[in-house]
């Protein structure tokens, strides 16, 4: 393919890019829009090349919560390893957190949150601030006022029970005999999402042990009553499920008396077993941070020293987490997201006109390529004979590779012109071939895990924060069917049971749901593309409601946003929020998938992205638009306002993937999945 040179930013563009970029519009105004969004895409594209790794990777940071900090430095306080230096910069950045009626909340702009913001108070104390400072008493007065510790969540206090400030005999029992649980009986662990799973383990060691270290100051300041300090919860009746729970919960504590020692434990050394089979090369579990957190503690109440190699590993890895930031202060991310940034940016790159075989994409591919994982892990339980052939989210995370990523992933390698076709071609068949196997029985797609959908570990009395299970999901669904339809298998009868599933799970008013982003814009977003590449053409009843919603929620302003509040107060918030690159990214690929190119709509959401674009090519995204739990975690990835604004003016710019041949629409006789 020939090449234009850009000589205002060096990023080369393919021939036809160019072209789409003279071309005659109908209308001035639509000509000023192509214009701007041309401009726009350059910026974007150099911002984009400028940050790339050395070694191929992109990762923007991950921000979330100062939970994250607050139960760092409670690790390095259990641990007797907490240095002035950490605790000062973690400080810092919690100090700059919190908001003006004292609270913390869980997301950019949301409701202070109670559980939250005790972590960052007591964190505070940690850090030497004293409690009759303004902002600290106006912190604990809020806390007060909501019911205080008694009324926080359960992983709250038992952080706080690891240094006596609340009661071990008042929390739910988490008994290690779980692990011998098997794959068939409710509430074995592997009805657990991965996630979940991985902290559950080493909790049920800590749970079992109840350690206390003695507690540098008291907290009678965050009690109603500081006199009764563990006011009992009231039973929910017995007819209900809580309730059932409950009283399970309660012959739980009495079992405890009653467990033989030895069993106890064996049980506790098979969950060590277990940790230490998980520990990745890099030292963690998981590429997450509170798996690493809990597996530490309880491997070392087990008997494992500091300097044991799992610990010091172990504990060296957290480090990883930290990013250190210029004005000195440190924040902690849950986790790292180099495969997902990477596979993502690579695809706004050549769909913005970036000539598929660019050295940089090429790199980015050679990166991906050696992060496939080739052997099994914890979802070969539900899927024993289904080869390996997966990626996962973080640079080092063998056993849980997850079906999103492998999906982005394979729709990225199959856009780049790669000097070995061969091995992308068998990366990417293994990739498919995987995917396949993944599927659950109603035709749909989790993120980790097949059928990961008992209706039980959510009910438990210890799992009273976010989502435990695994279910599919609209999201990770359209995303398989999207790969699979690059890959020449729209046609194939499981790519069908997905779309039928899609179809069959859109809301009422257009939208779909948006498990893994906020919320129904990334639904609809995801959906729409995949519907059409999968062959629904865009007169489709589904895809018309689900442009008719989106026109329908479009902001004054042009651009697109959703509240994460939408997760909890549907009728309110779906849809409706602050104008952000990345939703408006999103609500953009589905109008374009859709056939909406010369719409009003479209040319506003882009006049809206050029508008906002900062002079360095990026845009300012505070809000936050992933999701790690619905409403209980939420996730700022900082790469988002570039990789999707990107996507959407290249998709605007020089029409959909497909079509252009990025992407082909293969025979199926064509295709070798085995």
């Amino acid at each position: 393919m020939t090449a234009t040179t850009d000589g205002s930013t060096g990023a080369t563009l393919p021939s036809h890019a160019a072209a789409a970029s003279d071309t005659t519009l109908s209308t001035p105004e639509a000509a000023g829009v192509h214009q701007a969004a041309t401009r726009a895409a350059r910026r974007a594209t150099d911002f984009l090349l400028a940050r790339q790794d050395a070694q191929g990777w992109w990762k923007g940071d991950l921000e979330t919560n100062v939970t994250m900090d607050a139960e760092d430095l409670l690790l390095r306080q259990f641990l007797g390893i907490r240095d002035e230096k950490t605790t000062q910069a973690a400080a810092m950045f919690i100090r700059s957190e919190q908001r003006e009626d004292g609270t913390w909340a869980s997301f950019y702009k949301g409701p202070g949150e109670l559980s939250t913001t005790i972590e960052a108070y007591v964190a505070l104390r940690l850090a030497g601030d004293a409690p009759d400072e303004a902002h600290m008493a106006k912190a604990s007065a809020w806390i007060r006022e909501r019911g205080g510790i008694a009324a926080s969540r359960v992983f709250t206090r038992i952080w706080l029970a690891l240094f006596g400030w609340w009661k071990w005999e008042d929390l739910p029992e988490l008994p290690p005999e779980l692990i011998y649980f098997p794959t068939w009986m409710p509430l074995n662990i592997y009805d657990f999402g991965c996630w979940a799973r991985q902290t559950i383990v080493p909790l049920t060691v800590v749970s079992a042990k109840r350690p206390v270290r003695p507690a540098p100051f008291p907290l009678d300041e965050l009690h109603t009553d500081p006199a009764s300090p563990n006011p009992p919860r009231p039973l929910a009746p017995v007819t209900s499920w809580e309730g059932a729970f409950q009283r399970l919960d309660k012959g739980l504590h009495q079992l405890r008396k009653v467990v033989p020692r030895r069993l106890r434990r064996a049980a506790m050394d098979s969950a060590a077993r277990w940790i230490i089979e998980r520990q990745e090369n890099d030292g963690c579990w998981g590429g997450i941070q509170p798996p690493a957190v809990y597996s530490v503690i309880a491997l070392h109440l087990l008997g494992y020293d500091l300097e044991h190699p799992v610990m010091r590993e172990g504990i060296a890895s957290l480090d990883r987490f930290a990013v250190w930031r210029e004005d000195g202060s440190r924040m902690i991310e849950a986790c790292q997201s180099p495969v997902w940034d990477t596979c993502l940016a690579a695809i706004a790159l050549v769909d913005a006109g970036l000539p598929a075989d660019h050295p940089q994409l090429v790199k980015a591919a050679d990166w991906m390529l050696g992060e496939e994982i080739v052997r099994p892990g914890d979802w070969a339980v539900k899927r024993p004979g289904l080869p390996p052939g997966g990626w996962a989210f973080e640079f080092h995370n063998d056993n849980y590779p997850d079906i999103d990523d492998t999906a982005e992933v394979a729709l990225a390698l199959r856009r780049v012109g790669h000097h070995d076709p061969e091995r992308m071609d068998k990366a990417i068949a293994r990739a498919v071939r995987w995917n396949l196997g993944m599927q659950s029985k109603n035709g749909a797609w989790g993120a980790f895990d097949v059928d990961n959908t008992s209706p039980f570990p959510n009910r438990l009395p210890f799992c009273d924060f976010g989502e435990v299970i695994d279910p599919p999901s609209a999201d990770v669904t359209a995303h398989v069917v999207e790969m699979l339809a690059a890959e020449g298998l729209a046609h194939d009868p499981r790519t069908r049971r997905g779309i039928d599933w899609l179809l069959a799970e859109q809301e009422s008013n257009g939208s779909w749901f948006g498990r893994w982003g906020v919320n129904y814009i990334y639904g609809t977003g995801s959906v729409v593309p995949a519907l059409t590449a999968a062959g629904l053409p865009g007169s489709h009843p589904a895809i018309r409601r689900a442009v008719a919603w989106l026109e329908s929620i479009q902001n004054d302003d042009g651009g697109w946003g959703e509240d994460l509040r939408s997760y909890k107060y549907v009728k309110e918030w779906s849809g409706r929020g602050a104008s952000t690159a990345s939703q408006t990214a999103w609500a953009l690929m589905a109008l374009l998938a859709a056939g909406e190119q010369d719409s009003k709509a479209v040319e506003r959401g882009v006049q809206w992205l050029a508008d906002t674009q900062r002079e360095d090519g990026s845009w300012d995204e505070p809000y936050f638009t992933g999701t790690g739990f619905p409403w209980d975690f939420s996730i700022n990835y900082h790469l988002y306002r570039q990789v999707f604004p990107l996507t959407a003016l290249g998709r605007y710019l020089h029409g959909d993937p497909f079509e252009r041949g990025l992407l082909a629409r293969k025979p199926h006789s064509e295709v070798k999945v085995g």
